[in-house]
């Protein structure tokens, strides 16, 4: 009988914590595809952060190091440049990464550290219970803020992808989304990129992913799948941000 579709060796038999709808699992499966068919899967070392994700180590069937909340651009750093022949990719947040590691992103960006970020924003504090994050979009409900994010007292959400690629250090930058077939598709090939890129030498790579959470967003999967390509499609637009040309 032909093998028409089985799990990807990139990832261990263990069972997922997520949330149901949530799109992390998603995002694990297409990262763990792309080390399968780069053949990297022994070589390649994760850094998870604090968050949803805190136990992706667990997940991924490549080393995986778990770096204090919001420091997994510092520590990705110093593995990087001590093991610079292996790809080496963090996996955060937008509370890990665009709020209480900020600093540490944008100065591995600056710096054109040679590991690739996966960053996943569901415009919410997951793990904690909903509160607003950086990327909560203009009018959205979350703990901290019942009536609704407003720009008047909260500002703009902030578009990471978009800040990090005015350096010269990122040498690419996508924004995809998991809510549908076509998408997950783009997001696949966007990580793939982002690693080979990595492999090559070339600098800092980087894609966003839009992600559901509909636990924090009280809705439906499918509801939230749809909020996520009609609202936060809308602010946070679709595909390459920058990228530059092979060195």
């Amino acid at each position: 009988m032909t093998t028409v579709y089985k799990k990807t060796a990139g990832l261990q038999d263990t069972e997922l914590h997520y949330c149901p709808g949530c799109s992390h699992g998603i995002v694990h499966k297409l990262i763990g595809e792309v080390m399968e068919e780069l053949g990297i899967i022994d070589s390649t070392i994760c850094v998870c952060p604090v968050g949803c994700s805190v136990f992706a180590g667990s997940y991924f069937a490549c080393d995986a190091v778990e770096a204090a909340h919001g420091r997994a651009p510092a520590a990705a750093t110093g593995i990087k440049r001590t093991h610079p022949d292996q790809p080496v990719f963090t996996y955060q947040g937008d509370g890990d990464l665009a709020s209480i590691g900020a600093a540490e992103i944008v100065h591995a960006a600056m710096r054109g550290e040679k590991f690739t970020t996966i960053f996943i924003n569901n415009a919410i504090y997951g793990m904690t219970g909903g509160q607003m994050a950086p990327t909560t979009l203009i009018g959205q409900r979350a703990t901290t803020a019942p009536m609704g994010r407003t720009e008047e007292l909260h500002g703009k959400p902030i578009r990471v992808a978009e800040m990090l690629s005015t350096l010269d250090g990122l040498v690419y930058a996508e924004r995809v989304c998991v809510a549908d077939i076509p998408n997950i598709v783009k997001a696949k090939k966007a990580i793939k990129k982002a690693f080979t890129k990595q492999m090559n030498n070339e600098g800092f790579t980087f894609v966003e992913v839009l992600c559901a959470c509909p636990t924090n967003w009280g809705m439906t999967t499918l509801d939230a799948n749809r909020w996520v390509l009609d609202k936060m499609a809308e602010y946070y637009p679709l595909g390459v941000i920058k990228e530059v040309a092979d060195q």
